[in-house]
């Protein structure tokens, strides 16, 4: 691993958040490939394909008034032309017509297998998980296909049960 493919790895993994927030969906083909495989445990779906990934979350989105994804503490792996990353993610909803209050507040990760491809780094499958949530949770409503999933989930857990990616990638000592 290069500290290029390292900062490239996490510029990516930001430019996420701001594509989204800023509903620039066109900045998704720089972010994933064209056959990304992305389960997304908070909006109770899975899609295949860039296209209709784009469609749905510019669709679940645009239902908001606001929104803000952060993410932070990302680690990253290369292994030749594949990567593995990890990174948590704070997630604030905003739905003013949303009856019992107009925020929900997520926090979770992102588990990325990245490939290197002519056009730099893509992520080629995402897994995000919930961890804890606060507020209205009518906010984050139904819309095309995502059924909003409040169930939380234990990274330690995840990890003992070797569903994550990043750390399947590193040597498990006896």
């Amino acid at each position: 691993m290069t500290a290029q493919d390292n900062a490239e790895i996490v510029e990516l993994l930001n430019l996420y958040g701001l594509a989204l927030d800023a509903h620039r969906w066109d900045l998704f083909d720089l972010v994933f490939t064209d056959d990304v495989v992305a389960e997304f445990g908070p909006a109770g779906a899975a899609w295949t394909g860039l296209a209709d990934f784009k469609q749905s979350f510019a669709g679940f989105h645009q239902t908001l008034d606001s929104h803000q994804h952060t993410m932070m503490g990302q680690v990253v792996k290369v292994d030749g032309d594949q990567a593995y990353a990890f990174s948590y993610g704070n997630w604030l909803l905003v739905r003013h017509a949303a009856d019992g209050g107009p925020t929900w507040q997520g926090t979770g990760w992102y588990d990325d297998t990245l490939v290197r491809t002519a056009a730099g780094w893509r992520i080629a499958h995402r897994v995000c998980r919930l961890v804890s949530w606060t507020g209205n949770p009518a906010v984050p409503q139904p819309e095309g296909d995502h059924h909003p999933d409040m169930d939380l989930n234990v990274l330690h857990q995840a990890s003992e049960s070797g569903q994550i990616a990043l750390l399947n990638a590193f040597p498990q000592a006896d």
